[in-house]
C-alpha cells in the first residue's frame, strides 16, 4: 500500500482512535463506554423469503425502538442476493436506507454491520458516510468488513483473493479523505492532489468498527480499528462468553496506546414468551432461543467478558417483532441502559 499522508497527523489519519477522539460524537457516546454494555437492534426485523412486503411497517417499529431508548439500529450491506448463501440482508442499500431512517428517528445511533470496504470505492463510501453523519446530527457508527460472499466479487470485476489488501487500502484512503485539511493521496485505488473532499464529518471523525479479522493480522486490527465487532462464540453455554473474554483481552493487549476501544457482538434471537425458557441453540447454533431471564444472564456475561454493545436480531423469531421490542425495552433495557452522551447536533437541512 502506498498512500501519502494528508496534511494532518499520520496517527489521526491512519490509526484507530481511543474514546477521547469521539468524546463529542453522539452515536459513539450513546453506544460505548468502558465496563458498560448497551443494546441495539439488527434490521431487518423479519427474514426475506421472496416478498418485499416483509419490510412493511418496519420504519414505524424503528421509530418505536428510538422512542424506547435502545442504543442503536444496525443495517447490513448485502449488494447482491446469492440464494446459495441464503440471506438478502435488509434489501435496501444501507446508506440510502440509513438516510431515510435518520429523518424518522432522533437519538438512536445508526450503525452498519458491516459496510463492505473491499467492494466499494472509498470516495463513494466517504461521501455516503459523511452525508448520513450530517443528516443524523453525528449518529453514524460505521461497521466495516472485507466481504465474505464469493459471488459478489466477480460481479464487481474484483478478485476476491485481493480483498484483504483492498480493504486496508480503502480504510487508509477513507480516513485521509475525511481528515481535516486537503488530502494528498497516491494509492492503488486512486490519486488526489490539489482537490478536496467535502463534507468533512460534523464531529471530527467517523468511528470505523472492524468486523472479525477482515483478512488482516490481529496487530493490524488492534492498531487501526476504532472498535471491534466479532461473532459471540456459543451463547447457550457459559463457556462461550469465557472464550469471548479471552479473545477480547488478547485484542486489547495489542492496542498500541492502551486506550479504550469498544467491543461489539451480536446474536440472532428467538425470544420465548416464557421468561424462564433456557438458553437453547437452534439452527446449528446460528440462533439462540431463550426467555428474557436467560438473555439478561447472557448480556451480563458478555459485559463481564468486556463486550460494550450487543446487537440483537429477531429475523428468525416466531413472535411479532413489536411484541419482542416491547419486552426487551421494558424488561431488559433497564439492566443495560443506553448512555447519556452529547445530544445529536441540530440538523435543519
Amino acid at each position: 500500500m502506498n498512500i501519502a499522508a494528508p496534511r494532518t497527523d499520520r496517527s489521526t489519519a491512519h490509526s484507530g482512535a481511543s474514546s477521547e477522539a469521539f468524546a463529542g460524537h453522539p452515536g459513539y457516546r450513546r453506544m460505548f463506554a468502558p465496563d458498560r454494555l448497551t443494546v441495539g437492534i439488527f434490521l431487518p426485523l423479519r427474514f426475506y423469503e421472496g416478498d418485499m412486503a416483509v419490510l412493511e411497517g418496519q420504519t414505524e417499529l424503528v421509530e418505536d425502538i428510538d422512542r424506547r431508548g435502545f442504543a442503536s439500529i444496525w443495517v447490513r450491506d448485502v449488494p447482491l442476493f446469492d440464494p446459495g448463501f441464503g440471506d438478502a440482508g435488509q434489501l435496501f442499500d444501507p446508506f440510502t436506507y440509513l438516510s431515510y431512517l435518520a429523518a424518522r428517528t432522533h437519538k438512536v445511533a445508526l450503525a452498519t454491520g458491516s459496510a463492505i470496504f473491499s467492494l466499494r470505492h472509498p470516495i463513494d463510501l466517504a461521501k455516503a458516510a459523511t452525508t448520513i453523519d450530517h443528516l443524523s446530527g453525528g449518529r453514524l457508527v460505521l461497521g466495516i468488513a472485507s466481504g465474505d460472499r464469493p459471488a459478489e466479487f466477480p460481479a464487481y470485476g474484483l478478485d476476491m483473493d485481493d480483498r484483504g489488501r483492498r480493504f486496508a487500502e480503502a480504510v487508509a484512503y477513507f480516513r485521509q479523505l475525511i481528515a481535516p485539511g486537503r488530502p494528498s493521496i497516491n494509492s492503488r485505488l486512486g490519486t488526489m492532489t490539489g482537490i478536496d473532499f467535502l463534507p468533512k464529518p460534523p464531529v471530527g471523525r467517523i468511528p470505523l468498527i472492524v468486523t472479525g479479522s477482515s483478512r488482516q493480522t490481529p496487530a493490524w486490527v488492534a492498531e487501526h480499528a476504532d472498535g471491534w465487532l466479532t461473532y459471540p462464540q456459543p451463547t447457550h453455554i457459559a463457556e462461550g462468553p469465557k472464550r469471548l473474554a479471552q479473545n477480547i483481552r488478547a485484542w486489547r493487549d495489542q492496542i498500541p496506546d492502551g486506550g479504550f476501544r469498544p467491543h461489539m457482538t451480536n446474536e440472532w434471537l428467538d425470544l420465548s414468551d416464557d421468561p424462564d425458557f433456557p438458553r437453547t441453540a437452534l439452527r446449528g447454533g446460528f440462533v439462540l432461543k431463550t426467555g428474557r431471564k436467560g438473555l439478561i444472564d447472557l448480556l451480563g456475561e458478555w459485559r463481564e467478558a468486556g463486550v460494550n454493545h450487543a446487537a440483537l436480531g429477531m429475523q428468525f423469531s416466531g413472535r411479532p417483532a413489536g411484541e419482542i421490542i416491547q419486552e426487551l425495552a421494558e424488561e431488559v433495557l433497564p439492566h443495560f441502559p443506553s448512555l447519556e452522551g452529547p445530544s445529536p447536533l441540530a440538523a435543519r437541512w
